[in-house]
């Protein structure tokens, strides 16, 4: 059955905003964050409850929406101590929307096996602005059964959504290649405009010519923005972008596929 109680864990930029998509959607929505600020604003939001950890509402709930930094926090998560699977009635899905290795995810899906859970590997793309909209891109790979019961959140969270197919670790892989363009494109973007600026060109005129011009790209578009506009507020973290162009590297490694990136890494 299509769920419709569900917990998002963790209310950084892209799960505040699915959360606040599920709430808007109609969905019995709780959240899970160390972060105070962030569960009163979930709280404000409408959600039915919002805390450092699912103790206290884990019994009510059949879905679980995963998205935290990496995989070490979704282990943690999930099967550490105090573990939220254990807690968890069978039959309830969870949704891993983090970037993550294929082998993590397979890992996890079995782990959740163990405890008769469905798990839908899912990563997430499209920046917070998307996420607030419920607007992100999903590339997901599961059973037909753990797709149908997740697509009330599906629907609420993104306007485009991929099924890759039904081996667990596929979205995985998917997400890591786009992280694969996505890495690529901010270095060269910022190495273009520091470029155009040791030229003299002033930046919003080379912005303007890239993104009117064949050489544009969704991430030039966004992140040189704030560049000409002088926008050093923090959108997000350097090392999330380090580690998923490591997941880049590993990933081409273990399919011994000679990638650019690696060997520049």
């Amino acid at each position: 059955m299509p769920v419709s109680n569900i917990c998002v864990i963790g209310l950084g930029s892209m799960g505040m905003g699915a959360a606040q998509s599920c709430i808007r959607a109609g969905l019995n929505t709780w959240g899970v964050d160390l972060n105070p600020a962030a569960l009163e604003t979930l709280r404000q939001a409408g959600a039915r409850d919002a805390q450092t950890s699912a103790d206290s509402f884990a019994d009510q709930l059949d879905a679980v929406l995963v998205l935290v930094v990496n995989a070490r926090q979704v282990n943690a998560i999930l099967f550490g101590e105090n573990g939220l699977a254990a807690k968890l009635k069978p039959g309830t899905a969870v949704m891993i929307s983090s970037t993550i290795s294929a082998q993590d995810a397979q890992q996890f899906e079995k782990q959740l096996a163990e405890h008769q859970l469905l798990m839908l590997d899912a990563p997430v793309s499209g920046g917070a602005a998307k996420a607030a909209t419920g607007d992100m891109t999903v590339m997901a790979s599961g059973s037909e059964e753990v797709f149908a019961a997740l697509q009330p959140v599906l629907d609420a969270v993104a306007a485009k959504v991929y099924r890759v197919g039904t081996e667990i670790g596929l979205g995985s892989t998917v997400k890591i290649i786009h992280q694969l363009l996505a890495g690529v494109h901010i270095a060269v973007g910022a190495e273009a405009m520091a470029l155009a600026a040791r030229a003299g060109i002033p930046l919003d005129t080379m912005y303007d010519v890239v993104t009117n011009a064949a050489g544009n790209s969704w991430m030039f578009e966004n992140r040189m923005r704030h560049v000409v506009d002088g926008d050093y507020s923090p959108k997000s973290a350097v090392d999330i972008f380090v580690k998923d162009l490591n997941l880049v590297a590993d990933t081409a490694k273990s399919l011994h596929f000679p990638c650019r990136w690696r060997l520049l890494h």
